[in-house]
């Protein structure tokens, strides 16, 4: 396959999956088993296109954390409140994720688990939207300090492929009862310093294996993913308001299904 297509592909595939609750890591996975492309030359592209999809998410939030930014600098509590919540759930998956990186990037290579992690992920969203009673929180400052400490332990599940971080921080917060919008911004700003990390530190253990034609396909995933994106968090945010997050538990089940029979068929 064309390298600017594979390149395409892939940059699509970020945008929509990030901050989804299907997987964005195991999508890629399954996505370079069915294109069939070199795992090893395109796993740090995957790696390296992330930022595009959090800047997305800088784009169309840009004046909450603008708001958030002059609170500080005046000591209000609500925007101390906001950045002390998405620091404090972002430790344990900076911890772990540091600990574990060796580890972690073994199961990277595990199509089969990213399937049944699809599968289980599906149907622990379907349980979480019947059982949970959550709360109005009305935004991400008046979460509580206990509960954001437990929504970062719940996002370190997410490092097993297919798991999904985002949809692991949501249902991980709506268990704690904290309402469906409330929730999902969380994960979309704790995906921030969560997924810069994680790129930093992949891109300083793999950078000697990006070779000069890689920074113009790395370009073309960025925007692509940014671009897409954009588009996917506003639909997003309609879908869960109207319809919770079930249309994505039945997705992630056909989707996991769908991929153990093809990699038996392999």
């Amino acid at each position: 396959m064309d390298s600017t297509l594979t390149a395409v592909i892939l940059g699509i595939v970020e945008g929509l999956t990030e901050f989804l609750p299907v997987s964005s890591t195991g999508h890629l996975i399954l996505a370079t088993k069915l294109l069939g492309y070199d795992e090893a030359r395109w796993a740090v592209f995957n790696i390296a296109i992330q930022p595009g999809a959090i800047l997305a998410i800088v784009a169309l939030y840009w004046r909450t954390f603008w708001a958030v930014g002059m609170g500080a600098l005046k000591g209000e509590r609500n925007s101390l409140n906001f950045i002390r919540n998405v620091l404090i759930a972002f430790l344990p998956a900076a911890i772990i994720g540091f600990a574990l990186k060796d580890h972690l990037d073994a199961l990277l290579e595990n199509a089969t688990v990213v399937a049944w992690a699809l599968i289980v992920g599906g149907v622990a969203i379907l349980i979480v939207e019947k059982l949970a009673r959550p709360k109005e929180m009305h935004g991400v400052a008046n979460v509580g300090l206990g509960t954001s400490i437990l929504v970062g332990l719940v996002q370190c599940i997410a490092m097993i492929p297919g798991v999904s971080r985002s949809g692991a921080t949501i249902l991980g917060a709506m268990s704690l009862g904290v309402d469906r919008r409330t929730a999902a911004e969380f994960s979309f700003f704790l995906a921030m310093p969560t997924l810069v990390g994680a790129t930093v530190l992949q891109l300083a253990k793999h950078h000697h294996e990006i070779t000069a034609d890689m920074y113009g396909l790395i370009g073309i995933g960025f925007v692509v993913s940014f671009v897409v994106a954009l588009a996917v968090v506003k639909a997003f945010m309609a879908i869960v308001t109207r319809h919770g997050f079930g249309p994505f538990a039945w997705y992630r089940i056909v989707a996991g299904a769908a991929a153990l029979i093809w990699l038996r068929a392999l």
